[in-house]
């Protein structure tokens, strides 16, 4: 029983950082139906600057900071100097488009800082704490769950009482008729790509220091993760991608401590192959599709 504690504690964790991944994720398709496929690759990007301004300063808090400025930053700049000159002519150009720019970013990852992993620091201990005899979460852990809170409830706040979160809303559900009401879409789609790119940012600076630590390719799992969150929870549900994240990665702890790391993958992609047979939108999916 307490290993099983243990491990769920350990995904829920996981799970939220999942769940910010896939936010950003989301964020994008609501913005411009775009499945942006270089999100790890910025977000690594994003990190190498927090670890650079981290071991210039020593403070973990300037990198974290960096990270966000640098996220969001970088995907204004990808909108705008990238996706705003793909085509709509077919779906796949997008795609492409995103493809090459994680296969670019990577590579000038690779060359500026090397291709071997770096260790990344952590404000708080990654080692977990016991209460009545059970292992649960860590201070670490707790830091995660109160960003991951934060963020959310910051989005929840920003999407419903304020107008800029109502611009933004309007931009990516009916943007002909924004545009005729006044409204920027053009700005405001820049906006989502940027907020989007600095959550991906805080999610890969949250994960990165607990896994094999930091190099170009440090988020590739994460995303792949993450994409599946997203299309499990439904692309248009930010509640499907939250409460989607934390049960991935409570799935992803029980069968990775019960039967080995390399189950589980399988055990993910059942998961999705279940969910696309029954509810292909996603289970937290809007019952119509909305146009754009």
């Amino acid at each position: 029983m307490d290993r099983f504690l243990f491990l769920t504690f350990d995904g829920l964790a996981r799970g939220a950082v999942l769940a910010a991944f896939a936010l950003s994720l989301v964020l994008i398709w609501r913005a411009a139906r775009i499945v942006n496929f270089a999100q790890g690759a910025m977000a690594v990007a994003a990190t190498y600057i927090a670890f650079t301004v981290t071991a210039l300063t020593g403070s973990y808090w300037a990198g974290l900071a960096a990270a966000l400025v640098a996220g969001f930053l970088i995907g204004a700049l990808v909108e705008r100097g990238v996706m705003r000159f793909v085509g709509n002519s077919s779906a796949l150009n997008p795609v492409i488009a995103g493809l090459g720019l994680l296969m670019l970013i990577q590579a000038i990852l690779g060359m500026v800082f090397g291709n071997s992993y770096r260790t990344m620091v952590t404000p708080f201990s990654s080692n977990p704490v016991e209460i009545f005899g059970i292992t649960v979460f860590s201070s670490y852990d707790l830091f995660v769950f109160a960003c991951i809170a934060l963020l959310v409830g910051g989005l929840v706040l920003l999407f419903t009482k304020t107008p800029l979160g109502l611009r933004l809303r309007a931009s990516a559900f009916a943007p002909d008729l924004a545009r005729l009401l006044g409204v920027r879409t053009s700005r405001m789609l820049t906006l989502g790509w940027a907020m989007s790119s600095a959550l991906g940012a805080l999610a890969a600076l949250l994960v990165i220091p607990t896994e094999l630590g930091l190099n170009p390719h440090a988020a590739d799992t994460v995303f792949v993760y993450a994409f599946t969150v997203a299309v499990i929870g439904g692309l248009d549900s930010p509640a499907g991608a939250v409460l989607g994240g934390l049960a991935v990665g409570v799935l992803l702890s029980w069968v990775s401590g019960y039967g080995g790391a390399t189950l589980a993958p399988i055990a993910i992609l059942l998961l999705l192959l279940a969910v696309l047979l029954v509810r292909p939108g996603g289970i937290f999916s809007m019952t119509k599709e909305r146009t754009v």
